[in-house]
């Protein structure tokens, strides 16, 4: 991941604080994230928020590098956020990097 040196990182928890295949809500004004963990503790990080219906993606069922919104089915792949084909929508991305099993996240 290239990454520039003015990118303001927040760290949020070690991953095993988030569940294999689950997820974990950081609450903000602007909108929540979910912040996923894949079976090969890939972790990624999204807008809370489905672009089909707005449906809660963190209650949503992680599978391979994606999650499928709980409300509607909605296949949303975690590297690109885009809704996987024929849905159409993309979730807003947020960089995220570990370093030594923490995660930390960029809200840029």
């Amino acid at each position: 991941m290239n990454m520039s040196a003015s990118t303001p990182w927040v760290h949020l928890c070690a991953v095993e604080d988030i569940p294999r295949l689950g997820s974990r809500v950081v609450e903000r004004e602007a909108g929540n994230l979910a912040v996923f963990r894949t079976a090969a503790d890939t972790v990624f990080a999204l807008l809370d928020r489905c672009p089909h219906k707005g449906g809660p993606l963190s209650q949503g069922i992680v599978h391979g590098e994606t999650v499928t919104c709980p409300l509607h089915s909605w296949n949303i792949d975690l590297v690109t956020g885009e809704a996987k084909a024929p849905d159409e929508g993309c979730a807003r991305r947020f960089p995220v990097k570990v370093e030594n099993g923490e995660v930390f996240l960029s809200l840029a």
